[in-house]
């Protein structure tokens, strides 16, 4: 069976990895019986939010760090990860994706990408295996990728489909339950909570992102 890379960016929807969306990846991963080699870069988180009252906080934590909490500290310092030890990578949402990926979140279409993060995703792009984003984590894969003019979706926000586009890539609208595939690209994307509402509803999107990204890795 394959094995999928999937990276991660914290722990919390406001200042990493989507939660929901990590673990729905994690368990169709797992149940389809793939090898699942969690990820994240070793850098400072770019703030830290309280999730309780959504202020940030005068702290510093480790992206990293963090991302092992979802992982059950079975994780990898991303700069260790090549793409020939993965034959897909998967990276779920959470402001994470937009602020410690990249930080497309503050600079819009003149977005930096992480430089391990761009390295992987290059990487993956260039071996021809398949690469799946979730949630926001799209608006990272365009920027990264936008010499190819990749075709992905965020669900139908126009400012974040703006973006893309002015990145160099082809947004399309999608329901929750939908997948966008970028058949030339080997590119699977889906807008989980960018639309939700609920976790039934995401969960549904992401089980077919999974075993889409499971099919193009072959």
């Amino acid at each position: 069976m394959a094995t999928i890379g999937v990276l991660l960016s914290g722990c919390g929807v406001y200042d990493g990895s989507e939660i929901h969306e990590a673990v729905l990846t994690l368990l169709a991963l797992d149940r389809a019986g793939a090898e699942i080699i969690c990820m994240a870069p070793d850098i400072d988180q770019f703030d830290v939010v309280n999730h309780l009252t959504g202020k940030t906080q005068h702290e510093k934590r480790s992206v990293l760090a963090e991302s092992a909490r979802i992982a059950r500290g079975n994780i990898r310092n991303l700069k260790a990860v090549k793409a020939a030890d993965i034959d897909g990578l998967i990276i779920p949402g959470g402001f994470g994706a937009a602020k410690n990926l990249s930080n497309f979140a503050v600079k819009g279409k003149d977005a930096e990408v992480n430089p391990e993060t761009r390295r992987l995703l290059k990487e993956m792009q260039a071996a021809g295996k398949p690469i799946g984003a979730i949630c926001i984590a799209p608006a990272t894969l365009t920027r990264t990728l936008a010499e190819k003019s990749p075709q992905v979706t965020i669900g139908n926000d126009p400012g974040t489909a703006e973006a893309i586009q002015a990145m160099g890539g082809v947004h399309h609208n999608c329901s929750v339950d939908q997948i966008h595939v970028d058949a030339a690209n080997k590119l699977v994307t889906t807008p989980a909570y960018m639309l939700g509402p609920g976790i039934k509803e995401v969960a549904v999107g992401i089980e077919k992102l999974v075993h889409k990204v499971l099919e193009l890795a072959g």
